[in-house]
């Protein structure tokens, strides 16, 4: 167990994985265990979910700087992109990061229709920005945490071409993303919520069709479970799939809970841990939460020390969340050096 930012975790020492799988507070399991409970003894109703559905939707938009009528939920990042990509005209450009998550870039890819994109380095991308219709990119990338040059890109937003934000990666970042057309993340890494929650902000300027409508898309939901015509909500929500309910519920407290912490400590201490840990193998700073080894027999040495992380790229990906501390920076750092 240990203490981090005034709540508990059950998190064991040398967790450096948050980059695939967050561990939540203890609140968060908790709040989980009394939806299962709710479920399990049928006093669980349809309409009591919607309450944590949107206080986990406002946090989410306080989280990335928008304002909440521009956000739509969904249960993963790929099906939300594949909206907006669905909704591109024929023979859009699209600019991507080479390497990036595929979640960005396939639905994109797939289009047909003369839609093409094109992989660039990230550290040119803000600055080949106006070769394209629209760029996607992770405000961090997966793999390795390098991060986007967001100024270049609002800047290039600024001149005509649109910007989509994955933010999956980064909620261990403050930002203000309400200049981007899209933004878009999961909840089950550095928020640290269920699989099944991820949401989207889409800027009034755009309007992608609600290709994936239902029920829960409509203006009166629970009025509209039935017969035509559509009768959609007059913003993002037009864009809702139905939730995952009991993902919700543990949504909703965890989101809450870190849009309430001063997000600049946790950046702070975050990427701090990670340069810790670089500066240890003698590399320079990078200011990112995730960072990325390659060194032979790294997995197998870091593995036997109990340090959990993801082989990936060739390489071993660690990542530091709130949760963790110097003691989890010594321990890779020892293995990586024995």
């Amino acid at each position: 167990m240990r203490e981090a930012f005034g709540e508990r975790f059950d998190v064991p020492a040398g967790y450096l994985n948050t980059a695939s799988v967050g561990v939540p507070p203890a609140p968060v399991a908790d709040a989980m265990e009394r939806a299962v409970r709710d479920w399990r003894s049928g006093s669980a109703t349809a309409p009591s979910y919607d309450d944590p559905t949107e206080r986990a939707r406002a946090a989410w938009a306080r989280l990335v700087g928008v304002p909440v009528d521009r956000v739509a939920i969904g249960a993963a990042v790929s099906p939300l992109v594949g909206l907006v990509a669905a909704s591109v005209p024929d023979g859009t450009r699209v600019g991507v990061c080479e390497g990036e998550f595929t979640s960005v870039s396939y639905p994109f890819a797939v289009q047909g229709r003369g839609v093409t994109v094109t992989e660039v380095p990230l550290d040119e991308l803000g600055a080949r920005a106006a070769e394209f219709d629209l760029v996607a990119t992770s405000v961090v990338q997966s793999l390795d945490g390098r991060l986007a040059d967001l100024d270049a890109l609002e800047g290039a937003r600024a001149h005509g071409t649109r910007v989509l934000l994955d933010v999956t990666q980064s909620g261990w970042l403050p930002t203000r993303l309400d200049w981007a057309d899209v933004v878009v993340g999961a909840g089950y890494k550095w928020l640290m919520s269920p699989r099944g929650t991820a949401w989207m902000a889409v800027h009034p300027s755009l309007a992608p069709t609600p290709h994936a409508a239902g029920w829960y898309a409509a203006a009166d939901r629970w009025g509209s479970t039935s017969g035509l015509p559509p009768r959609l909500a007059p913003d993002a929500r037009a864009l809702d799939t139905s939730p995952a309910w009991m993902s919700q519920a543990g949504a909703a407290v965890a989101l809450e809970w870190v849009a309430g912490l001063d997000l600049e400590l946790v950046a702070k201490h975050c990427a701090g841990l990670a340069d810790a840990f670089r500066a240890g193998l003698g590399l320079e700073p990078a200011g990112s939460a995730i960072t990325h080894v390659r060194a032979p027999g790294a997995a197998e040495r870091l593995a036997a020390a109990g340090i959990t992380a993801t082989h990936r790229g060739g390489g071993v990906r660690l990542s530091f969340h709130l949760y963790n501390d110097m003691s989890d920076v010594e321990r890779a750092l020892a293995a990586l050096s024995g």
